[in-house]
């Protein structure tokens, strides 16, 4: 008689392998649309970030002489993280639009789709890791024990980027002009992150406005374990758990509401 109740341990189990199966289809799916009939192929994942950091090391060091040690490492740990969040956020406004065959289908769990892409950036993030890990050795970064902190980190950007996925991608069924304005404002979060210069020549009167950024947070914690090797701040990673707290759930309720009109929408 349990086994058969909606809420039992063993719905519940086969509803999560479901979802897992399917998220790993869609994923799949994504990336060999992503790169059909591309020569390159998964190579433009470190292609584009080798590219920027060839442009900034020429600008910032050759040119502007600004003094960050380790620099490589530096400023290709902050374009990694960076990416993976700026394209899951664009690609998250146009999700449901792009996906019209998919949202018709009855019962199709629409939820899973911000989850498809942010895994699909973490898959992108991951191959280009050996490259990043290169660069430490060649900039004389020691790893040691505090690189375990790597998968909090990932789950916590991970968790980051899909509580703001979810509103993205309900408001671009409604107003359609939030991708193009997304993608101005990604634009601008470029620059305002300390990706290319750190965090401390930021003026002091600003310093305490772009520490209430949730991603300066992230970059930071990143940087501690992979080139200074030393703990991230606890309490910032803190603060930000309690604002994935506050954004997940949020999030989800808005996207979970507007759901009801995306196929009346598209």
């Amino acid at each position: 008689m349990y086994l058969h109740t909606p809420h039992s341990a063993f719905f519940q189990k086969r509803q999560l392998i479901y979802y897992r199966d399917l998220i790993r289809e869609l994923v799949v799916r994504d990336l060999k649309l992503l790169y059909k009939r591309s020569m390159l192929g998964v190579a433009w994942t470190l292609i584009n970030p080798l590219l920027q950091l060839a442009v900034f090391a020429f600008v910032f060091q050759s040119i502007l002489r600004v003094n960050v040690p380790q620099y490589a490492s530096f400023a290709f740990s902050g374009l990694l993280v960076w990416n993976w969040t700026q394209s899951s956020l664009f690609q998250a406004t146009g999700l449901i639009t792009s996906n019209r065959a998919l949202i018709r289908q009855p019962g199709f769990p629409i939820a899973v789709l911000p989850i498809v892409i942010v895994i699909t950036g973490l898959i992108h993030f991951l191959l280009a890791l050996p490259v990043l890990l290169m660069f430490l050795v060649w900039d004389g970064a020691s790893l040691n024990l505090n690189f375990l902190f790597l998968p909090l980190l990932l789950l916590l950007q991970s968790l980051l980027t899909i509580g703001f996925a979810y509103p993205l991608a309900a408001l671009n069924v409604v107003f359609r002009d939030t991708q193009h304005t997304l993608g101005v404002i990604l634009q601008l979060m470029f620059y305002l992150l300390p990706i290319f210069y750190t965090l401390e020549q930021v003026p002091d009167t600003l310093r305490g406005v772009y520490q209430l950024n949730p991603m300066v947070a992230l970059l930071e914690a990143y940087r501690a374990i992979l080139i200074r090797g030393v703990n991230p701040n606890g309490f910032a990673l803190l603060m930000l758990v309690l604002v994935i707290a506050g954004l997940l759930p949020i999030g989800y309720r808005i996207f979970k509401r507007q759901s009801q009109r995306f196929v009346e929408e598209i």
